[in-house]
């Protein structure tokens, strides 16, 4: 790979790390994660007048997508009400290509290599330091950040299908964010009863840069799978394990401990052999 390619795999990493802090540094999460849904709608919109419309057969799996990414972001919320970002993130990543890898071992029949052992293994040690001993996650974050991981493994299954049927990724991409952003803010507004947004609120804006850095962290390893091969792309990324323990420390007040730091560092290095398999 390129030194650009290495670089942009690097900055997405960072930038998805940095917006799951600003969701974890909110008072409000569930509200800081629907205004963050707005920026995405936003810039999503003019696409769906632009582009053609995705084929019939896609729209099952645009509207399956965007309420998965719904089911996400409210499990999400709750397993960062339990947990911090250096505990909640690795688990949620590490998850991820760990049921990718094991589904299509137990479905679809495909065989482990070398990595993948070691890549599972890996990731299985990790997540159990996190949620075992001293110092470990509450219950109640492990069974959220699983369930997150489990959430972002289907709707990923979903898109993979989705896209090919769509006859036109970016179209299939906008749709997906507008159905998203239609129904987090009647989420809210059924749990809550309503949503205010105060546009002099530092909030308001602090959650819409964080939906900014998402989206933007989404452009950026787009950019990357264009410009190199995906295996190695998607381990890198994983490295956003590494910088969410750094930034909870740094900017969250978290606590590092060597135990932490150790977990942290055995998924990410488990995650890279998944993420340069698959």
């Amino acid at each position: 790979m390129s030194a650009i390619v290495v670089g942009l795999a690097l900055f997405a990493a960072i930038l998805h790390a940095t917006w799951n802090a600003f969701l974890r540094s909110g008072a409000d999460r569930l509200w800081t994660v629907t205004v963050m849904s707005f920026s995405s709608s936003v810039l999503a919109f003019p696409f769906i007048l632009i582009f053609p419309l995705p084929a019939a057969s896609a729209w099952p799996y645009v509207a399956l997508s965007a309420f998965l990414q719904l089911g996400y972001s409210v499990v999400l919320v709750a397993a960062y009400r339990y947990g911090e970002l250096g505990q909640v993130y690795p688990i949620v990543r590490g998850t991820v290509p760990l049921l990718v890898t094991l589904g299509g071992f137990l479905l679809a029949g495909e065989r482990l290599g070398t990595y993948q052992m070691a890549g599972v293994t890996l990731v299985a040690a990790g997540i159990m330091s996190l949620s075992l001993g001293k110092g470990r996650a509450s219950t109640s974050s492990i069974l959220f950040a699983l369930a997150t991981g489990a959430i972002i493994a289907s709707y990923a299954t979903v898109d993979a299908i989705g896209v090919r049927l769509a006859g036109h990724s970016g179209a299939y991409t906008a749709w997906v964010l507008v159905f998203y952003g239609a129904l987090l803010p009647a989420t809210f507004m059924v749990m809550r009863g309503k949503l205010a947004v105060d546009a002099r609120s530092p909030e308001t804006w602090t959650a819409l840069g964080g939906g900014l850095v998402a989206m933007i962290a989404y452009g950026v390893v787009v950019s990357a799978f264009a410009l190199g091969p995906a295996g190695p792309i998607t381990a890198l990324r994983e490295t956003s394990v590494v910088f969410a323990v750094l930034i909870g420390w740094l900017f969250l007040g978290e606590t590092l401990t060597a135990r932490r730091i150790v977990a942290c560092g055995i998924v990410t290095i488990g995650a890279i052999c998944l993420g340069y398999q698959s």
